[in-house]
């Protein structure tokens, strides 16, 4: 079976989030299985393109509105990725630094689907089956059906696979201009709410959609940012499938990027080491239990609570816990945990921005990762974390509350919180502290959790099983 995943994220060619995570895992569990998987992914200005030696193995152009773009379809001969990863360039569309925020993006996705499948034309390749990732590749299920230039693909299986649905794509119809020539009759397939929704679109004309865990499908049938009625319609084509994590990168006992690899049966030592090293470097107290925070400053992250929660948890606990963050976004919640600096010098910790290596120390270091979300598709960083024997504090939202069982239930390995409040949030912090003061409980909970299966074997097998039912 060749199987093309369509993505503008794909680690370690450009990240952003999750999505780039999952791009650059599923493929190679996938290839392992004995599927052709491929990925294709639009050209960034960042290290990959600098440092790879890459091939020219397309060119060719096409009209989009009034401009006239020419393309190239790159790829590293080597695989080395693990899958054929393809990298189409655009000048002045797609060979930017940055992956998003740009005021042109709606352009900028446009190009890269048109592009994507005008190469696949000129070369004859007729996948069985292209699973696009999000709405920034979401009008490739129409365009394959019904513009007149590519309904040779017409019959193609094509899958969406939606990491969050918040973000849908919106844009004015004034843009249909720049779309590849379409069957007219057709133009509602493109409108929800009197724009052009790329999400709502794909939703409509593909085969199956899958969302990134079982509770996230749920939640979307009743909470979509104004798409709910129609995932109830097409709630036929709808399927949850947890990400798995790359257990050969995010793995303690591999990990060159953390002080001291360590394993299940050498996991306290192999976190005293972590914890001591890591504290040292940003100046908190090895000797206390860690909190992390990891991830984007943003509401749906439940960052705006930060804050708060850690003057509640301070107002308890000041003497029993240090607390790091790393992470960047919102303005205003980095000033506020900037001025907190001053407030709890030696207890708290933070990092503005985000560094790959240091993410890995974190989680061997830290004892305790708290994700506040309001909105978690599945989320990554828990099963990081609980690889690396941290024990996740989070709210019970989307695949988290799909992945993290409270320990107050039986085979329980994490603490969940069910209010999205700032105490809320520090009285499952202080539950955990209690907890965890029991070196027996603490070294119970990280030998159960590090031994749990969050690997892509399991969920490429799902995602398999999806597209031979296609």
């Amino acid at each position: 079976m060749h199987v093309i995943h369509l993505s503008v994220e794909c680690f370690p060619l450009a990240k952003v989030g999750g999505l780039a995570d999952v791009v650059g895992a599923l493929p190679r569990y996938q290839r392992k299985l004995g599927v052709d998987a491929w990925v294709v992914s639009p050209y960034y200005d960042k290290s990959y393109t600098k440092n790879n030696d890459l091939q020219l193995l397309h060119e060719g152009s096409f009209m989009q509105g009034s401009e006239h773009l020419s393309y190239q379809v790159l790829k590293d001969p080597e695989d080395a990725l693990g899958f054929p990863l393809y990298i189409i360039r655009i000048p002045g569309k797609l060979d930017r630094e940055e992956v998003y925020c740009y005021p042109d993006e709606a352009e900028q996705w446009i190009a890269f689907q048109h592009a994507f499948l005008h190469w696949l034309k000129s070369k004859e390749i007729v996948p069985d089956l292209i699973n696009c990732h999000d709405h920034h590749v979401g009008l490739v299920p129409f365009l394959m059906k019904h513009a007149l230039e590519f309904n040779h693909l017409a019959d193609v299986k094509t899958v969406l696979t939606i990491h969050n649905g918040q973000y849908q794509g919106w844009m004015t119809w004034d843009k249909a201009v720049l779309l590849p020539a379409f069957d007219n009759w057709k133009w509602g397939l493109l409108d929800w709410d009197g724009l052009i929704n790329p999400l709502a679109t794909a939703v409509k004309c593909c085969d199956a959609f899958t969302t990134v865990s079982p509770g996230y499908l749920e939640e979307i049938y009743v909470q979509a940012n104004g798409l709910e009625q129609l995932y109830q319609t097409e709630s036929y084509k709808g399927y949850g499938i947890v990400n798995g994590i790359d257990d050969a990168y995010w793995n303690p006992e591999l990990d060159t990027m953390i002080a001291k690899t360590y394993k299940k049966t050498s996991v306290k030592s192999g976190k005293k080491s972590n914890k001591k090293a890591f504290c040292g470097d940003v100046g908190l107290d090895d000797s206390l239990p860690l909190l992390a925070f990891i991830g984007r400053f943003a509401l749906e992250k439940g960052a705006d609570l930060l804050p708060s929660i850690i003057e509640h948890i301070f107002s308890n606990a000041e003497n029993k816990i240090s607390i790091f963050i790393l992470g960047s976004g919102d303005d205003d919640i980095q000033q506020e945990l900037h001025d907190l600096l001053d407030r709890y010098p030696g207890k708290l910790a933070v990092f503005f921005g985000y560094n790959e290596a240091l993410a890995h120390q974190v989680y061997a270091a830290a004892d305790l990762l708290l994700m506040p979300s309001r909105v978690e598709p599945c989320g990554l960083n828990q099963l990081y974390a609980m690889k690396y024997g941290t024990i996740p504090v989070v709210h019970a939202v989307g695949g988290l509350k799909d992945t993290v069982i409270d320990l107050a239930e039986d085979q329980g390995y994490g603490f969940v919180f069910t209010d999205i409040a700032a105490s809320s949030a520090a009285q499952a912090v202080t539950r955990a502290l209690e907890a965890i003061a029991d070196p027996t409980v603490l070294q119970k909970i990280r030998q159960k959790e590090m031994a749990l299966d969050f690997s892509w074997d399991k969920s490429a097998k799902q995602y398999i099983h999806l597209y031979d039912r296609l």
